[in-house]
């Protein structure tokens, strides 16, 4: 994950404080919907986590055929990424 816990409540504070301040919200307790902001966010992160750790193996089990192309192990990753996560119906 590329977020500290810290930063990711730091950031569900703020989108909460930003939409109460701007009335486009009302809430009945900030610390519950920051809480609940902060989950998400932390699982979407982990589903991408997962997307990336399957897309490392889906790569060492073709690394000699990759080896034998043209293309970087960075341009490979982002397009097998790409691939496994249209399949999975995940949105990047």
């Amino acid at each position: 994950m590329r977020l500290t816990p810290d930063e990711i409540q730091y950031i569900a504070r703020k989108i909460v404080k930003t939409l109460v301040a701007e009335h486009k919200l009302e809430v009945d307790s900030e610390a519950r919907v920051e809480e609940g902001i902060g989950k998400v966010i932390s699982e979407e992160l982990q589903i991408e986590d997962r997307l990336n750790e399957e897309v490392r193996e889906v790569l060492l089990q073709h690394s000699s055929q990759m080896e034998r192309s043209d293309i970087t192990y960075t341009e490979m990753f982002k397009k097998v990424k790409r691939e496994l996560a249209k399949k999975k119906g995940i949105v990047l």
